[in-house]
């Protein structure tokens, strides 16, 4: 069994749901990656999205933007973010990893070579400019070596492309809770229900919504249709302005987190924060 898909079945069966939190690898340098990676387990996270920085993040706003122009200001390369993983296995061996980002760092490290490099150590990779009818090879090499192909999901995908796109997708979908660009704040909680309620239509797979939660309250409204939450910008915004001092960064973050992770365990806390 994965440990994507552990983890789902054990919060499952806890009647829980995920915290996935974002960070860009490198993020604001390769050297304190591994520290905040910690930090995000220690608050609660269950599954790390580390972003794969590159020059032209054309899906992402500008808080994520920033971010991959200050992790490649230190060259953070495909080659330095498995070095990281690695280390965080040497002391976590259970927490899902998943790498998110863009295809063109993948394929100049090599797609095989990567593939086979990161099998066991992570454990999916978001492709964001790889569309589902272009991805079947690099897909059939992933799950070769036991790594995930998760897919984006839109409020204007159609019923026939979630259909396909489901019957692809392992791990667990990704459902972009509006049209736009990562860091934006509008969010429509009803609609992303109704959207939701579509794709389960299609698959059994897990389920997790992102793009425009920032915080406890519309972490846990979100979370009422959904497997999981990801957190993002939120994170790398605290990064952006603690950066240079990584424990009071760590801390923030830390404590942003532990809020929204309690108010997804508990129904009274969002009254609170309401």
């Amino acid at each position: 069994m994965s440990r994507l898909q552990k983890c789902f079945e054990q919060l499952a069966q806890n009647n829980k749901k995920a915290l996935i939190s974002y960070i860009t690898a490198g993020d604001p340098h390769p050297s304190s990656t591994l520290e905040i990676m910690h930090a995000l387990t220690e608050a609660g996270t269950d599954i790390i999205e580390l972003g794969i920085p590159f020059s032209d993040p054309m899906a992402d706003g500008p808080v994520i933007q920033l971010a991959c122009e200050r992790a490649l200001k230190h060259d953070t390369s495909v080659k330095d973010i498995i070095e990281i993983v690695k280390q965080f296995r040497e002391a976590n061996s259970t927490t899902p990893v998943v790498l998110m980002g863009y295809q063109n760092p993948i394929e100049i490290y090599g797609v095989e070579k990567f593939a086979s490099t990161v099998s066991g150590l992570i454990d999916g990779v978001i492709t964001v400019d790889l569309p589902p009818e272009e991805s079947r090879q690099v897909g059939s090499l992933y799950k070769q070596n036991d790594i995930d192909t998760i897919y984006l999901l839109a409020p204007t995908t159609k019923d026939q492309r979630i259909q396909m796109i489901t019957g692809l997708a392992s791990g667990f979908l990704y459902y972009v809770s509006f049209k736009g660009i990562t860091g934006a704040s509008q969010i429509d909680v009803k609609s992303v229900e109704a959207k939701v309620d579509q794709i389960r239509k299609h698959t059994k797979t897990p389920i997790a919504v992102g793009f425009g939660i920032k915080d406890a309250t519309t972490a846990r409204m979100v979370a009422g249709c959904a497997n999981a939450v990801v957190v993002g910008s939120a994170i790398v915004s605290i990064i952006a302005e603690y950066g240079e001092d990584v424990p009071v960064a760590t801390s923030k973050v830390k404590s942003l987190l532990r809020e929204i992770r309690d108010a997804l365990d508990n129904s009274e806390s969002i009254q609170n924060i309401a």
